[in-house]
C-alpha cells in the first residue's frame, strides 16, 4: 500500500524572526550565505568556527556582523569544534533553538594532504557538538550537514537515495560517511525518554550535491578556479573534464536546510502535545535535477557563456581518486518536505558567474548576494522578506 503524500509544507519567513540559532561554520562559503539569509528572515545567529581562510572570503566581503546593514544579528566566536570545553561554553551561554552544523574540512584533495585534520574535524568536530547540545533542557532542532560522497560509490549512472550504503574512497569522503554514522548511532542512543537520553533534540542529518554560486573563494574548486582564470585572461586546467557532478546552485539545498530545520523544531514542540511527526528525524538529499548532472566540462561551457573564457583537458592519470560519476535522488525531500529545486544548470551557470563578473567590475558583493536571494524568491524558490 502506497502511504498518502503528505501535504506540501512551506518555510514560513515568520518562523525565523528572533529565533536563536546556532551556525557552525559561518565563516565559509555555505555558513556566509547561509548567514546572510538568516539575517534576512531576521534571526538571531551566533557563528562558530575558526577564522575565514584567505583573502579574499566571502564572510568578510559580506561584513555580516555589522547590525546597521541588514535585519536581525549575527555574533561570531571563533572556536576550533575539535575542542570542546570552548564550544560547550558557547552552547550553554546562546541556549539555541536551532542548529545548522556546517563547519568541516570539505576539500577531497586537501583531505590526502592532510588525512588527520580531515578526520578530527568531520567526525570528533561532530561529536563535539552533539555533546555540547546533550545537556540543553530546551527544545532544540540539530541539522547536520555531510555531503552527497557519503555514499559507496559505484561509478554507476543510478542516483543514490538516502538507504544506499554510506562509504567513502577518499579521507573526505568517508569522514562524512562515519559522521552520518555517528549522526545515526547518536540520535538512537541518546534522543528519547530514558534516564541516559535527551527529549530536547531533534536531530536530522542533510546531504547536498556539488554547490556552486558566488563568493566561493576556496582554492581547488572547480567554480572559483574558472573565474580566476576569466578574471586573469588565463586558460583553466580541468583535471577532470567528463566527471559528472550534481550541481545545484547554493541556495537551493540552503532553503533545504531551512526548511528543515523549520519541521524539525516545530516537530519537536508538537511532541509535547502528542502531535509530533518524527519522519522528518531522518537523513535527507537535497540535490539538483536529473538534468543538472552534468560533466565539469558542461558546467564551465555554461560559465563562459556569462564570462567568457577557455580551458584545457588537463587529465591526469597519476592524480588523487576523485568520482567520475555521482548522481543523487531527492524524491524523498520532494514528497515528504515539499521541496524541489528552481534553477536548472543554465541559471545556476547564470547567476554564479555573473556575481563574480560584477563583484569583479565593481559592484558590492554583498548586494549581488541580495540580488540572488530576490532572484530566488521570485523563481519560486523560499521567502525572502522585503
Amino acid at each position: 500500500m502506497i502511504a498518502p503524500r503528505p501535504a506540501v509544507l512551506a518555510l514560513d519567513s515568520r518562523f525565523w524572526q528572533g529565533r536563536r540559532v546556532l551556525l557552525t561554520g559561518h565563516t565559509g562559503f555555505k555558513g556566509a550565505w547561509l548567514a546572510l539569509w538568516l539575517r534576512q528572515l531576521g534571526a538571531e545567529v551566533q557563528g562558530v568556527a575558526l577564522a575565514p581562510e584567505g583573502t579574499p572570503n566571502l564572510y568578510q566581503q559580506l561584513n555580516l556582523e555589522d547590525l546597521s546593514v541588514l535585519p536581525g544579528s549575527l555574533q561570531s566566536a571563533l572556536i576550533d569544534i575539535c575542542e570542546l570545553q570552548p564550544l560547550a561554553t558557547t552552547v550553554q551561554a546562546f541556549q539555541p533553538e536551532v542548529v545548522f552544523h556546517l563547519a568541516a574540512q570539505p576539500l577531497v584533495r586537501r583531505s590526502y594532504a592532510e588525512p588527520l585534520l580531515t578526520w578530527q574535524t568531520n567526525v570528533m568536530g561532530t561529536l563535539n557538538l552533539f555533546e555540547a547540545l546533550r545537556s540543553l533542557r530546551r527544545p532544540c532542532a540539530v541539522l547536520a550537514i555531510t555531503t552527497d560522497k557519503v555514499y559507496r560509490n559505484q561509478e554507476w549512472w543510478y542516483g543514490y537515495r538516502e538507504t544506499d550504503a554510506l562509504g567513502g574512497h577518499d579521507p573526505y569522503s568517508a569522514s562524512k560517511a562515519a559522521a552520518e554514522l555517528l549522526i545515526d548511532s547518536w540520535r538512537s542512543s541518546f534522543c528519547g525518554d530514558l534516564p541516559h537520553q535527551t527529549p530536547w533534540l531533534a536531530v536530522a542529518s542533510a546531504r547536498a550535491g556539488n554547490v556552486i554560486g558566488g563568493g566561493d573563494w576556496a582554492s581547488d574548486r572547480i567554480v572559483p578556479d574558472a573565474m580566476r582564470a576569466c578574471a586573469a585572461g588565463e586558460v583553466l586546467a580541468l583535471r577532470h573534464p567528463d566527471a559528472t557532478r550534481p550541481w545545484q546552485h547554493v541556495l537551493e539545498p540552503l532553503a533545504g536546510y531551512l526548511l528543515l530545520g523549520q519541521l524539525l523544531l516545530q516537530d519537536l514542540l508538537g511532541a509535547c502535545d502528542g502531535t509530533a511527526d518524527s519522519r522528518f528525524r531522518q537523513a535527507w538529499n537535497f540535490g539538483p535535477a536529473l538534468e543538472s548532472n552534468r560533466s565539469v566540462r558542461d558546467l564551465v561551457e555554461a560559465l563562459h557563456t556569462v564570462w567568457p573564457g577557455a580551458w584545457r583537458d588537463a587529465s591526469d592519470p597519476s592524480a588523487v581518486h576523485e568520482a567520475g560519476l555521482l548522481h543523487l535522488v531527492t524524491d524523498k525531500a520532494h514528497h515528504q518536505l515539499g521541496w524541489r529545486p528552481r534553477w536548472d544548470l543554465t541559471m545556476t551557470a547564470e547567476r554564479t558567474a555573473g556575481w563574480y563578473r560584477r563583484v569583479h567590475e565593481g559592484a558590492s558583493p554583498l548586494r549581488c548576494c541580495v540580488d540572488d536571494l530576490e532572484a530566488y524568491w521570485q523563481s519560486g524558490g523560499m521567502p525572502v522578506p522585503a
